[in-house]
């Protein structure tokens, strides 16, 4: 009896749309989201973290309530709340310094870099085996069509 390799469908090129962009997104944010699940926090919450850790020693609650609506494309209450959460949980507080300014609790930082590392994870093994060209004409490609959607978000 012989057998014969099964052979690969034909490979049809797939042109970069908003679906195809979407699809990707949310697959690898469940992948992350299944991560913060583990730790407690939300996706919201850790891109609020991220961002004051970003920002160093500490950053304006206004400075950081726009960052963060500029990112998540949310209104600037759920980014408050947010905020509000991530204070009461003892993850962020006051900056002594300058009661204007958030910045990281110990337990904030670590909640922070234990996700961060889990993140880096992910996309290691997502992005496995992708040539660097790739990646770098896929950067390029999403970095204009975020600035084009901005450009347009902004004037309306």
């Amino acid at each position: 009896m012989t057998t014969t390799a099964p052979t690969a469908a034909p490979t049809v090129p797939i042109a970069v749309n908003a679906r195809v962009i979407a699809l990707a997104h949310h697959a690898a944010r469940a992948l992350l989201e299944d991560a913060l699940v583990r730790h407690g926090a939300t996706f919201h919450q850790s891109v609020t973290l991220r961002t004051v850790a970003s920002a160093g020693e500490s950053i304006g609650r206004d400075e950081l309530v726009g960052d963060v609506c500029g990112f998540l494309k949310t209104d600037a209450s759920v980014v408050r709340a947010v905020i509000e959460e991530l204070t009461a949980g003892k993850l962020l507080e006051e900056d002594p310094a300058q009661v204007s300014r958030v910045r990281l609790t110990d337990a904030g930082r670590e909640l922070y870099e234990s996700t961060a590392a889990e993140g880096a994870e992910i996309a290691a093994r997502l992005y496995a085996g992708i040539p660097a060209e790739d990646l770098a004409i896929a950067g390029r490609v999403l970095t204009l069509v975020t600035d084009r959607a901005n450009a347009e978000l902004a004037g309306a």
